[in-house]
């Protein structure tokens, strides 16, 4: 039988607020466990939540760019369960009437063609603290500092069917809250991270087989491979004859395994009812104008105009709009260079994305600026290094020795113009040869490369290499 996947998921973005979503205590991460948790995220007796505006807002601007509806009046309610690292017994967040509903992003597939995937709903909830298990010996601590964190919860309509997907739609809505600067999209630190709904079907049936909640996955690489892991293990139990149970699992990296946590609940288990300490939300229209007047240029608009404005291919502009600071760092650097657009792509997505990647650092942390790599890019335009002598400039600029200038001057790497000057390096080899001109002469035209090579060796690689090309073609011919 073929099986079809069907995925949901459920991502969990911290939002980049100063202080929590219903108290003034602070979001720093890193503090000392339990110095960020005031009475109200304790949840002693007597103290009043107050909704944090920033918060709002940037729920707001989350759903103007999705294209979803802003609910002019939203509820938050009490979900109520007991778990230790949750002090008042219950979270508040958003059941029946959410902030932003029915939204919708495009994301493109391996093939080229886009795929739109519902945005059903994005709620505002306050984060739940961390219960640590190591260093404890059998016991566990508990960490009150996350408690209250603003999240806004992004629940997708079930419209993935491969892990693939998945995954590609995580990364747009990724790039996404941080094009919006509302989330800093840190996985390491659990700012971004979702649960990921699961289940088979056989292909050609229209309902939905019972499904698994894959907890709290913060990376890419884990969602796929916990996704990928969880089909295989549905279509086995089906397969073999049993039913898949609905429960929710956790995903164990070291393992490459899913197991169960507990039953699935339903939302009658969770006894939700509006949250008596917390008035209705009610956003007026003129607050909404506000914040669409705060928008950037969001990633689709940004790579569409990359194309016509710079020339370059979707492929490119997808790569160099993928973060807000990436992008900038890229226009920045066609400006220093002199407007060499399809000159900068290439080394802003090539030696600069490699030495960073190599050196682990994001792109604000480059010591190459775009004025540095600017700068350079000018050099090769002009014809005064080329660019496998820019390899060794950007190397030196990368080491802090300074502008392109100051380093072509300081190291003697200015590109040999002149023709009579590459006329003699090329003589000289000839003359040094005589077999392999002579079997080229013969017609083993492929000894042309042995050539270019030896002159560029000779002239320890300053010779224009299209000049080079030019002036052998006529020499060897000759």
């Amino acid at each position: 039988m073929e099986w079809e996947t069907v995925i949901g998921l459920e991502i969990h973005a911290q939002l980049a607020t100063r202080s929590k979503i219903f108290s003034g205590a602070a979001t720093a991460y890193g503090a000392e466990p339990n110095t960020q948790a005031c009475a109200v995220d304790l949840g002693l007796p007597g103290v009043l939540p107050v909704l944090n505006r920033e918060a709002v807002r940037m729920a707001v601007k989350f759903g103007l760019a999705v294209g979803a509806q802003v609910a002019p009046l939203s509820i938050f309610a009490r979900k109520n369960y007991f778990y230790p690292d949750l002090p008042k017994g219950y979270q508040i967040s958003q059941y029946e009437l959410p902030i932003v509903e029915h939204g919708k992003i495009d994301i493109e597939l391996p093939d080229g063609a886009t795929k739109t995937i519902g945005i059903t709903r994005a709620h505002l909830e306050e984060d739940a603290g961390k219960s640590l298990h190591e260093d404890f010996h059998g016991l566990s601590g508990i960490d009150l500092n996350r408690a209250g964190t603003p999240l806004l919860e992004i629940v997708s309509e079930p419209d993935m069917r491969s892990a693939a997907e998945a995954v590609t739609y995580m990364k747009k809505i990724h790039s996404l809250v941080r094009y919006l600067e509302i989330c800093d999209g840190n996985m390491q630190e659990g700012s971004f991270r979702c649960d990921a709904n699961v289940s088979v079907r056989p292909r050609g049936q229209e309902k939905f087989g019972t499904r698994a909640e894959l907890k709290n996955i913060n990376s890419f690489r884990f969602v796929e491979k916990a996704i990928n892991y969880e089909v295989e293990r549905q279509i086995d139990i089906l397969e073999s004859g049993g039913k898949v149970i609905q429960e929710t699992r956790l995903y164990d990296a070291n393992a490459n395994e899913t197991r169960p946590m507990r039953s699935k609940e339903e939302a009658m288990d969770y006894r939700y009812f509006p949250d008596p300490d917390l008035l209705p939300l009610k956003v007026e229209p003129e607050f909404i104008e506000e914040v669409r007047q705060t928008l950037p240029e969001l990633p689709d608009e940004k790579k569409e105009r990359f194309t016509y404005e710079y020339g370059l291919s979707a492929y490119d502009a997808g790569v160099l709009t993928a973060s807000r600071e990436l992008a900038d760092f890229y226009e920045a650097a066609v400006k220093a260079s002199g407007g060499e657009a399809k000159l900068s792509a290439n080394w802003v997505m090539g030696e600069l994305s490699g030495a960073l990647n190599k050196n682990n650092l994001d792109i604000g942390a480059s010591p190459v600026t775009p004025a540095l790599l600017g700068g350079m890019l000018q050099r090769i335009s002009d014809n005064t290094i080329s660019g496998k002598i820019a390899k060794q400039v950007f190397e030196a600029l990368w080491n802090g020795e300074g502008d392109a200038d100051t380093i072509i001057d300081k190291h003697g790497l200015r590109q040999v113009t002149d023709t009579s000057a590459i006329e003699k390096v090329i003589d000289a080899v000839m003359a040094n040869n005589p077999e392999q001109l002579a079997a080229y002469r013969a017609g083993k035209d492929k000894l042309f490369a042995f050539f270019v090579g030896q002159v560029m060796k000779e002239s320890k690689g300053k010779a224009n290499p299209q000049q080079v090309n030019d002036l052998l073609k006529k020499k060897l011919s000759s």
